[in-house]
């Protein structure tokens, strides 16, 4: 399979520059996650400018496959034991994604106004690319439905390491990895080739988000029975982290001043309540788990997969805990939100 590579592209160089420019600002006023977070926000505010700029598809999917390795290699023998407590917490993941959509579907289709399939497919929590293809095929207005979740996953992101730093005391300036010097170069060769099998597999099999899923899987598999004993080297993880928030900023590219008015403003009214609701059913089910009331918060509040579980790579949170329920929550919504759109009978 293959992608038509941007590296060359001059939108793309323009979208390295102003991300190395974020992470730098970032980087000297301290500000948390800056290799993460200032070429999000750089892209960001440089794509509302009107600047032409556009993410790599091949570079995002090796970047993805880092991360993959990363959280794979996170998952030891030592958290086996741990299996019922997570079974337990990941019992109420449902829930969250049908509350989701009882608080999104009426608030896109009684006052922002969109169609009912456009509402719908805005409103279901799941990734962002797999909402958009649904859409398609169902002729909603795919526009809206992309904007709409990048402006969730953009809005949960850049507010997860706040209320982690300032709520929490977490220290996110932690290296998410050993240097790549102090690592055994069999044990790094394994990984990276981990990483690429894993995924070959997982899209072979057509496994929704097989870049992360694949190398997550297979790398969990060698870390378990003691083959791999370390996450990728700290340089790789800087590098995942720089162009994962490059290609969130990157998502605006090309926004209109009436999408900007309309959609965008919306997709926040959106990202309040869900975050409202989120925080409710949280405080109402925190006594039923026994887990860090961070994990809770990572694992539940709807943010894209990769980025949460980075966050709690670097926070040193519970990563297996917060990634396997944003699986399972993207799960659900691909298994059934086409056959829940298909017995609500949802018109254009």
């Amino acid at each position: 399979m293959r992608f038509k590579s941007t590296i060359f592209d001059r939108k793309f160089a323009f979208a390295v520059m102003c991300a190395g420019l974020g992470a730098a600002v970032f980087s000297y006023v301290e500000f948390p996650l800056p290799m993460l977070l200032g070429p999000m926000a750089a892209c960001l505010v440089a794509s509302l400018a009107g600047i032409p700029m556009a993410s790599d598809r091949n570079l995002g999917i090796l970047m993805r496959t880092i991360l993959g390795v990363a959280f794979g290699a996170s998952i030891t023998p030592e958290l086996v034991g741990r299996v019922p407590e997570i079974m337990i917490s990941l019992f109420f993941v449902p829930l969250f994604v049908i509350a989701m959509g009882c608080v999104g579907y009426p608030y896109f289709r009684r006052i922002v106004g969109f169609d009912q399939k456009t509402s719908y497919y805005s409103a279901m929590p799941g990734g962002m690319q797999e909402m958009v293809l649904f859409g398609e095929d169902e002729g909603v207005n795919v526009r809206a439905v992309s904007l709409v979740h990048a402006t969730r996953l953009v809005m949960v992101f850049a507010f997860v390491p706040i209320v982690a730093t300032h709520y929490f005391g977490l220290n996110l300036d932690r290296p998410p990895g050993a240097p790549a010097a102090s690592l055994p170069w069999h044990e790094i060769a394994i990984m990276i080739i981990s990483g690429v099998v894993g995924w070959r597999i997982a899209l072979a099999m057509r496994i929704p988000g097989s870049s992360i899923i694949g190398p997550m899987i297979l790398t969990a598999i060698l870390s378990l029975s003691g083959i791999v004993n370390s996450r990728p080297p700290f340089e790789m993880m800087l590098v995942a982290q720089f162009f994962i928030g490059l290609g969130l900023g990157v998502r605006y590219s090309g926004i209109s001043p009436r999408e900007l008015r309309s959609i965008v403003v919306a997709g926040l009214g959106y990202c309040v309540l869900a975050l409202l609701t989120c925080f409710a059913l949280i405080l109402a089910i925190r006594d039923f788990l026994d887990a860090e009331y961070i994990d809770v918060l990572l694992a539940f509040l709807p943010g894209g997969q990769a980025e949460m579980a980075m966050i709690a790579l670097i926070a040193g949170t519970d990563v297996a805990y917060v990634v396997s329920h944003h699986l399972l929550r993207v799960f659900i919504v691909i298994a059934f939100a086409k056959l829940v759109a298909g017995f609500l009978k949802l018109r254009d």
